[in-house]
């Protein structure tokens, strides 16, 4: 993978080695106590878009790279973030990216501290229903498949947010988060913010320190551009194509293209008709998926979750009585959220995004 390369290449200030880095450091208390499901506040893709319950106020959460501060986990107002237009890796969400640095670094530490005591059970709150996380770690797991294996639960749970936000999960009580997900930034920031996240956790420098230093350099390698102007323009050009002005926030209309396909690759969705949109392909990232061993991640831990009423078990699963879902059953998921978005387009101008043909 082309950006994979780029990145251990490029990063020649940090010292990566495949020993045990300086993840953050947690406490037992830290370690119970697992960060907010979204720990920065999600970018609206868009901008000057108005809100239903206050119409005069327009909403614009664009960023760019000199207003970027120093990364803090779980979250800082000096970060500076929201999306940043970038030539090689399209619309990237600074607050998801550094929430799945963050996650990563988090389920690393639970990783490793679950080796000391066998099986472990975490609960990790409510988010469209109850979620746990069931983790049977083997004494020899070495420290390269424990960062792998953190990436990998931390990516699943930001696809559990996507699925979640789709059948009416929401921060805010009785405003539907709907309108956000799987928004055409979203899996391509998490899965490289788990990415970054991996590559800091191999680091010799401290993780907040690691992370700072790793963005700027994947910001540049990806070609960001240099202004929120130039960031405004990018998603003017796809104004009625991917999103409209016609609906008001929380409108689940606002969208008119998302993207379902989030394994096992994700491929960058790059502005349509400009030259870098046809090397998409290189900057595309993969899920972690196994050991190095060859071993499935999967034989390592279990994501529970107990769905609210409002995902349709019974459509999904037609020939079980369901009351739980893992993260092996993502897939089904993900299959019956792109027929119901399908559904949707019938009655409006919506459209999924085909990442392989980036139309």
């Amino acid at each position: 993978m082309r950006l994979l390369n780029i990145l251990l290449a490029g990063i020649l200030c940090l010292n990566l080695t495949s020993l045990l880095g300086k993840p953050v450091t947690l406490n037992t208390k830290g370690l119970a106590t697992p960060p907010p499901r979204i720990i920065r506040t999600c970018c609206s893709f868009g901008s000057e878009l108005k809100m239903a319950v206050i119409p005069v106020k327009k909403v614009t959460q664009i960023s760019c790279i000199s207003n970027l501060g120093p990364h803090q986990y779980l979250g800082s107002s000096k970060e500076g973030n929201g999306i940043i237009y970038t030539k090689h890796g399209g619309f990237v969400d600074m607050g998801h990216l550094r929430d799945q640095a963050d996650w990563t670094a988090y389920l690393y530490a639970l990783i490793r501290e679950s080796q000391k005591n066998g099986v472990t059970i975490q609960r990790l709150g409510h988010e469209g229903g109850t979620k746990e996380l069931n983790l049977n770690i083997p004494a020899d797991l070495d420290s390269t498949d424990a960062i792998l294996l953190a990436g990998r639960i931390a990516y699943d749970l930001s696809v559990w947010h996507e699925i979640a936000t789709w059948y009416g999960a929401s921060y805010i009580p009785f405003v539907t988060e709907r309108y956000s997900s799987f928004s055409i930034e979203d899996a391509y920031s998490n899965l490289l913010g788990v990415t970054l996240g991996m590559e800091a956790l191999k680091s010799d420098l401290p993780y907040e320190q690691a992370i700072t230093q790793l963005i700027a350099k994947t910001l540049n390698n990806l070609e960001a551009v240099a202004t929120e102007a130039d960031t405004h323009a990018a998603m003017e050009s796809v104004l009625n194509v991917w999103w409209t002005r016609d609906k008001r926030l929380p409108s689940g209309k606002i969208l008119l293209a998302r993207q379902i396909e989030v394994y096992p690759v994700v491929r960058p969705l790059l502005l349509p008709g400009t030259a870098n949109a046809l090397d998409a392909a290189a900057f595309e990232l993969t899920v972690p998926d196994q050991t190095q061993a060859h071993k499935s991640l999967s034989d390592f831990y279990q994501l529970t979750i107990k769905p609210s009423y409002k995902v349709p078990l019974h459509l999904i699963f037609p020939e079980e009585e369901k009351h739980f879902v893992t993260q092996t059953d993502f897939a089904l998921l993900l299959r019956q959220i792109e027929k119901e978005e399908r559904a949707q387009q019938l009655q409006t101008n919506s459209r999924i995004v085909n990442w392989r043909s980036g139309s």
